[in-house]
């Protein structure tokens, strides 16, 4: 079987700069709720603020970027599937 080229993984510098992106993240989500001028895009906001986060961790820290295709397919077929399950779920527990 033909073996599968890996990138190469990240520098110890990367991992500080990713940090710091995500702590700059973490910083607007904390000042987002004060600003009242965000107030009609506030969830929204919030939640593309952790789904940035979100990706970044699982793409640097949890090293899927850097892994064979087949974990990353798995690992994301396993966070987007949860949610048709839990729609059924509610429905078989007639909570619509």
């Amino acid at each position: 079987m033909a073996e599968v080229a890996h990138r190469a993984h990240p520098t110890p510098r990367t991992y500080w700069i990713i940090a710091a992106i995500l702590a700059g993240v973490t910083a607007i989500e904390i000042a987002v709720p004060y600003i009242s001028a965000l107030d009609p895009i506030k969830v929204p906001l919030l939640w593309a603020l952790a789904a940035i986060k979100f990706f970044a961790v699982v793409g640097f820290f949890m090293h899927l970027r850097y892994e064979k295709p087949l974990y990353r397919t798995l690992f994301f077929f396993g966070v987007f599937g949860v949610f048709p399950l839990f729609i059924v779920v509610l429905l078989s527990m007639h909570a619509f």
